[in-house]
């Protein structure tokens, strides 16, 4: 690890009074009735995976098959494209299943988040890849299963892939035939089975697991919400105007999303109140720094550090500080910058409104933000030499010396 050890990490967690994600107090008790299920049971969903996907998952390691999967299905891109020829019997029936929206989805509210993240697409990216990729990096679990997977070892190559899944979920045409959402996200539900099946594997991941496997239904849920829930409240803080029929569409966006992706529907929250009532149970009280976490946060911010474009050091380490707040800089080692501090406070939010056409002033720094934007793009964007996607492909083992 690289300026931190587990032991240094661990201290500081207990000096900050910091709790794990396995001694948080209090027993789950959020309720299903808050729940697109709109039952009434209270589930604990850190205990619940995803069997069927796991159990295909486990076969095609088992069977060597990965990379003949990866293979044929790299031409498996449009929604409307059919399953690939040459995977094995059992994926393509699995996947005959898997890749199809729910009966509930409704299209008119799909279409509606098509043209509402075409209009927010921007905004959006920077808060969900940059603040965001960087929120994860302190929430012990995600950190850890994504250090001491595969990715962890070629974090830009791995950053390029969540990004597709979220460039894809914002895309106009997500839900259109010729979009590509429906694809990524079952291949990015297998991805997730492929590597619980990988981590137990992992001497070192399980030296501090507290639970069974990784990537719970619990666990997407946090990933949910630190990128989605805190997206839309960002969104409210810039002073961006959005109907009550465009907040309904960005959740139901994420509410297929989330179904796809394998989380049962007593966990997915039917309203944007209980999506924050459920996020201060289960995000916020896990936090904490990590070794692995404050490894993965230096390599990714070393990624868009381009003084070429004004995108100094500084003024990074505070743009991310206004993302996700000081405290959690702090715990990562983010030095100040208080010139970079007092321009971005001041200036980005409207710059925001300025764009999206609610203020006549352009702020001090348009040109600066500009580029921002445009550096965390070319960071996700295939590694920065072209506009399109990377491919999202099954692991085949964990981080060498995992």
């Amino acid at each position: 690890m690289e300026n931190l050890t587990r032991r240094r990490a661990l201290s500081i967690g207990a000096a900050l009074g910091l709790a794990s994600a396995a001694n948080v107090s209090g027993a789950w008790a959020w309720s299903s009735a808050g729940s697109i299920a709109g039952t009434d049971t209270v589930t604990d969903p850190f205990s619940v995976w995803d069997p069927v996907a796991d159990e295909v998952a486990a076969k095609l390691l088992a069977e060597g098959a990965v990379p003949a999967v990866n293979r044929a299905w790299d031409s498996w891109v449009d929604n409307k494209d059919p399953l690939p020829a040459g995977l094995p019997d059992y994926l393509t029936d699995y996947l005959t299943q898997a890749n199809r929206l729910p009966s509930w989805a409704d299209p008119g509210l799909l279409a509606a988040s098509e043209k509402l993240y075409k209009r927010l697409n921007s905004y959006l990216f920077v808060s969900e890849s940059l603040g965001s990729g960087i929120l994860s990096t302190v929430i012990p679990r995600e950190a850890r299963a994504v250090y001491w997977s595969a990715g962890g070892a070629d974090m830009k190559n791995r950053a390029a892939k969540t990004f597709t899944f979220g460039y894809d979920l914002h895309s106009e045409e997500a839900w259109k035939p010729t979009g590509h959402f429906l694809v990524s996200a079952n291949k990015t539900r297998l991805v997730h089975s492929v590597v619980r099946n990988l981590l137990v594997t992992s001497k070192r991941f399980m030296e501090t697991a507290d639970q069974p496997k990784p990537i719970s239904n619990g666990d997407i849920l946090i990933t949910f919400h630190s990128v989605a829930t805190v997206a839309h409240n960002n969104l409210k803080k810039w002073g961006i105007r959005l109907s009550a029929e465009e907040q309904a569409a960005d959740l139901h966006a994420w509410q297929v999303a989330l179904h796809l992706l394998g989380v049962q529907h007593q966990f997915i929250p039917a309203t944007w109140s209980q999506a924050q009532s459920q996020a201060d149970q289960m995000l916020w009280p896990v936090v904490a720094p990590t070794a692995e976490g404050i490894s993965l946060a230096k390599t990714l911010l070393g990624y868009i550090e381009d003084p070429t474009l004004g995108l100094t050091k500084g003024f990074v380490n505070e743009m991310v500080r206004y993302l996700i707040g000081d405290k959690y800089a702090d715990w990562l080692g983010l030095p100040s910058d208080w010139v970079s501090r007092a321009l971005i406070r001041a200036a980005w939010p409207t710059y925001v409104a300025f764009r999206e056409g609610l203020s006549p002033i352009a702020p001090d720094g348009i040109y600066l933000f500009d580029q921002f934007v445009r550096g965390v793009a070319m960071m996700f964007l295939n590694n920065g030499t072209s506009p399109t996607q990377t491919p999202i492909t099954l692991p085949t083992g964990n981080r060498p010396g995992a």
